[in-house]
């Protein structure tokens, strides 16, 4: 009877030994685990949304995000900011709680601005653009009937588009919008681009028939004024060193913490 007695307990821990080999723990911070099963319930959520296997490539990636919330929701139960148990959009709100006051707001200087501004121009640019009307119709005689009565009478563009064109703006007078180079499909953007502001263009074909254009408005480029940027600029430099800070911030946690990605990566062993 005695050496039944010790061979339940010894049986006990050989059991959960087992277990814990076809679960391990993947992170281990401030006493708290994460066990793969946790890692694969939220890979086969991912699947399921996506409709479709992830590649190891990807699944890499999804592990590293999965491990920096988990790490995120850890130290915020730390913190006295998420109580145990809840649920999961408690847990997205205490983090992001976490991070605005672990966090400080960066300070942008007017340093920083002024050398943004300078180093890209280019990005900063206002481009060239037009503003476009277009009346769109199936054959080459219509479109030269088009331009012909446009000669006569150009103020009736309105109407010969809402009466004529086949396009989906035919109901708003044939107004597409304002495009900047690039936007536009290349035959159109070559006619475009070449007339002044309140020309109207010759037939224009593309696959989806001929097209006849009428530039409504046109924009210069020009680089804009460092006045002009200031706050958009301090706005993106703000934006940028505040996610720098956050991902220092969740390094500095899986710093402290035993993560085990192989653990997490490799297949599942049979059940």
């Amino acid at each position: 009877m005695r050496r039944a007695s010790f061979a339940v307990p010894l049986l006990a821990a050989a059991l959960l030994a087992a277990c814990h080999d076809k679960d391990p723990v993947i992170l281990k911070l401030e006493g708290e685990t994460v066990r793969r099963n946790e890692f694969e319930r939220h890979m086969a959520a991912v699947e399921t949304r996506g409709l479709g296997p992830i590649d190891p490539a990807a699944r890499r990636g999804l592990l590293e995000a999965f491990l920096e919330q988990r790490a995120l929701a850890i130290e915020a139960r730390r913190r006295g900011l998420l109580v145990p148990g809840a649920g999961e959009e408690d847990e997205q709100r205490a983090v992001l709680r976490l991070l605005a006051e672990a966090v400080p707001p960066p300070t942008v200087s007017e340093a920083e601005i002024a050398a943004y501004h300078e180093a890209h121009a280019a990005e900063i640019a206002v481009k060239e653009a037009v503003s476009l009307r277009q009346i769109l119709v199936g054959t080459l005689n219509e479109a030269r009937d088009v331009k012909r009565r446009l000669a006569r009478d150009p103020k009736a563009f309105d109407t010969v588009a809402r009466t004529r064109s086949k396009g989906p703006e035919a109901a708003a007078g044939g107004y597409m919008g304002t495009f900047e180079r690039g936007q536009l499909p290349t035959e159109l953007e070559g006619a475009a681009f070449a007339l002044p502001e309140g020309g109207t263009s010759g037939p224009v074909e593309t696959t989806l028939g001929y097209h006849v254009l009428r530039v409504e408005s046109r924009r210069a480029a020009r680089e804009p004024s460092l006045e002009e940027t200031r706050e958009r600029i301090r706005d993106l430099l703000v934006r940028e060193q505040r996610a720098e800070a956050e991902r220092a911030f969740v390094a500095g946690l899986l710093a402290r913490a035993r993560v085990n990605h192989e653990a997490a990566l490799r297949p599942s062993p049979p059940s």
